[in-house]
């Protein structure tokens, strides 16, 4: 029961300070866990599409952070996706894209991803579609 109480006067020494810290400081929420751009979807399902022809998935994101973002990495996780997306800055309250063209050469259920890396974070972005590929006929 000692440890408890201890436990507790501890973690409440150690809180009190930062939250007095970011009183007087006014730091937002933003402040503490960044802005970051926001994406319209981070995993489209294309339902079906056809085999042997390439098709187009847009994934669009909206610059939400006070600072121009640069996407500095797109990387598709097969050899059967090839990318595209916006290589310009963005600017606060601007729109840009990635676009996954996936050419599937076997029929049946997929599920791709798309690894985005942009100026605004460290953590990388993975986007995701997935879907059918129907047989030809």
């Amino acid at each position: 029961m000692k440890l408890i109480k201890a436990s507790l006067v501890a973690l409440s020494l150690a809180v009190v300070p930062v939250s007095t810290a970011m009183a007087s400081r006014n730091i937002s929420l933003e402040e503490i866990i960044g802005d970051f751009i926001t994406w319209k979807a981070e995993t489209i399902d294309v339902g079906e599409i056809p085999q042997g022809v390439p098709y187009t998935i847009k994934f669009e994101f909206k610059n939400t952070t006070n600072n121009a973002v640069l996407i500095t990495n797109v990387k598709a996780s097969c050899g059967c996706t090839a990318t595209d997306y916006t290589k310009t800055k963005i600017e606060k309250g601007q729109t840009g894209y990635v676009n996954a063209t996936y050419n599937a050469a076997h029929a049946g259920a997929f599920a791709k991803t798309v690894t985005v890396t942009t100026s605004d974070s460290n953590a990388p972005k993975v986007l995701t579609f997935k879907g059918k590929v129907v047989a030809k006929s």
